[in-house]
């Protein structure tokens, strides 16, 4: 270590020069100045102290304050094109990892579907464009935050009953869809349970005049009893894929 009047210079294993600026209370007239170095994966970390000459209380507080310099060799800055490349996956997926989520979506819609058919004579609906974003994230990424049983009950729900909110304040048009999607991001992140698919039951419930009649039983249907049909459904292809690989 040498020091300069612009500050400290250190050299780590690689030889990457540190030039690293210095501020000291003013009141502290040093003899000499001391430096424990550690030398880290990603750069060489330094702690100083003064030695001699040093106002007792200056030194206290530069311990609570925990003076310390990190310095870096190695700042790399992301290129713009990483996010346009897929992730690497910790392995390749088997057969039954592709074959039993897909079948899972696939029964999941059929289920949806064969409701529809039942409760047409009576104007409900349940097959509905939100829930089949909802049957990827079940299966498709079931450990993600977003597949929480927590998460999907807690955004569908509340997110349908600010839909049915939007509408009786702001009426149909542009400003009860804008408002009700801030309201529903807030929401979810408020409550911590971030469902990207639950964003569109607002939209869904203010430009579908068939489910106007319905008001703020719109959140437990189709809202709940979708997610209890969809988490069913998730539980028997967890099983399958845990029990039954090719």
């Amino acid at each position: 270590m040498s020091q300069m009047s612009s500050g400290i210079v250190g050299v780590a294993n690689s030889g990457t020069n540190y030039r690293v600026p210095l501020s000291l209370p003013s009141s502290c007239l040093f003899t000499s100045l001391c430096f424990n170095t550690t030398i880290k994966p990603k750069g060489v970390a330094l702690d100083y102290w003064a030695s001699s000459n040093c106002n007792h209380k200056d030194i206290q507080r530069g311990r609570k304050r925990g003076h310390g310099i990190v310095a870096s060799s190695k700042v790399a800055s992301p290129s713009i094109w990483d996010e346009w490349k897929p992730l690497k996956a910790p392995s390749t997926p088997s057969l039954s990892d592709i074959l039993w989520p897909s079948a899972g979506a696939f029964a999941a819609m059929a289920i949806l579907g064969k409701l529809d058919q039942f409760l047409a004579p009576k104007g409900l609906s349940i097959a509905f464009a939100p829930f089949g974003a909802v049957s990827t994230v079940l299966f498709a990424t079931p450990t993600a935050p977003s597949a929480r049983k927590y998460s999907m009950f807690m955004a569908q729900i509340g997110c349908a009953a600010i839909g049915v909110l939007a509408l009786t304040i702001f009426g149909p048009g542009w400003l009860a869809r804008s408002a009700s999607i801030a309201a529903s991001v807030a929401y979810m992140i408020c409550t911590n349970s971030v469902h990207p698919p639950a964003a569109s039951m607002p939209l869904l419930f203010i430009d579908g005049p068939k489910f106007h009649h319905l008001n703020f039983w719109y959140a437990v249907y189709p809202g709940a009893a979708a997610c209890i049909l969809l988490s069913l459904v998730q539980e028997v292809v967890t099983y399958l894929k845990k029990n039954f690989k090719f």
